[in-house]
């Protein structure tokens, strides 16, 4: 999940404030016989609690990350924050970045995310084909008995792992060819918009492989964002919410499937995924409705509050209270969606509303195939 990486990326939260009409102030009071002053609107529906969402991942200290430090300092700085907030020996800490590289083509692919460049109808078909359908429903035929016990298990229906691995890595076949030491290197120490971030998540990194001592951090590959393995989680996810799904007493997410599968139902159990509720719903736009672009993907906005911007669920399509806007340039031109609350969990994911699209449309279409004789 490329923070990407994590599109690493979060959106501040918003409110919509409450308006009121003021009357004017006048000279002089006005006569009796005169009407009386225009009432208050109404204010809009209040916004509904966000999706509640574990505690945020610690970032790295300023001591490492602020540009204005020297570089080496920064390094020496990150070898004591590591050490003393995770128990990583120091030692081992400096020799393993001593044969860490930066790398510049890592630095030039973060400058160019493919959800930064691309419309809708061009992003779409990257992850909605039939090379991406098939392998799909090929992946899910073959390893349906695991898939459908984790699914029973969390709620997080199978298709939805598969589909996640599909766009992710082509079902395993392209997980990265840059060193996950490298990437988060790189971006750590060069990179100082994120640097907080993947400051944070090197030093996840010496903590992860502390408590999985077989992940060898010299040789282990992953995407130019450090991601890893066949669900590209970044270090802290790894560490914080992968799953032994088999019970051999390590949590193998490179190759090993019932790990697999279990720490991507988990990633979205906890990030709230709500069992048997929608996704997403195809939504109409009223003749006279004004452009309405909300802040955040968070699924805060009543239906009532977007049926009277003019937004309105399609005929047959899913309803769920609570909902975001989505807006995208499709084929045909505009394209409107309402992200309901499990929307929202796969872009937690990847930031990306794009992404968490592909992945649902993805999943539908596997869910039909493997349906299929």
């Amino acid at each position: 999940m490329t923070r990407r990486a994590p599109v690493f990326r979060g959106f501040a939260a918003s409110l919509l404030p409450f308006a009121l009409v003021a009357c004017a102030t006048q000279a002089n009071p006005p006569h009796v016989d005169q009407a009386p002053a225009s009432a208050p609107v109404a204010a809009e529906p209040a916004l509904l609690p966000p999706v509640p969402q574990p505690p945020e991942r610690p970032v790295a200290p300023e001591s490492v990350t602020d540009p204005a430090i020297p570089r080496e300092q920064r390094i020496a700085n990150f070898v004591d924050y590591t050490a003393s907030t995770y128990g990583v020996e120091p030692q081992r800490i400096r020799e393993v970045l001593a044969q860490a590289q930066l790398r510049q083509p890592i630095l030039d692919a973060m400058s160019r995310p493919a959800e930064a460049v691309r419309p809708w109808r061009d992003y779409r078909p990257i992850f909605i084909n039939d090379q991406r359908i098939n392998g799909g429903i090929r992946f899910y035929r073959e390893n349906r008995a695991a898939l459908d016990r984790v699914a029973a298990e969390t709620g997080v229906p199978a298709e939805m792992i598969v589909a996640i691995i599909g766009v992710e890595t082509s079902y395993g076949r392209v997980t990265g060819n840059y060193r996950v030491l490298d990437a988060l290197y790189t971006l750590a120490f060069d990179f100082p918009r994120r640097a907080p971030f993947f400051a944070g998540e090197l030093a996840q990194l010496f903590a992860l492989q502390k408590a999985e001592p077989q992940l060898d951090l010299l040789a282990l590959k992953g995407s130019y964002a450090g991601a890893m393995g066949m669900g590209q989680f970044m270090p802290s996810s790894y560490r914080l919410w992968a799953k032994d799904g088999d019970g051999d007493g390590r949590r193998d997410l490179l190759t090993h499937l019932p790990d697999v599968f279990a720490s991507i139902a988990n990633y979205f159990v906890i990030h709230g995924w709500e069992r048997g509720a929608p996704v997403v719903a195809r939504a109409d736009r009223a003749a006279d409705a004004e452009d309405f672009r909300p802040e955040t993907v968070d699924p805060v906005h009543p239906l009532a509050t977007l049926a009277a911007r003019g937004y309105t669920p399609r005929a047959g399509e899913p309803v769920a209270e609570g909902a975001t806007l989505i807006s995208l340039d499709g084929d045909s031109g505009p394209e409107y969606w309402l992200g309901y609350r499990n929307f929202y969990v796969i872009t937690r994911y990847n930031r990306s509303p794009m992404y968490s699209l592909a992945v649902h449309q993805l999943a539908q279409a596997i869910r039909a195939g493997a349906a299929g004789p």
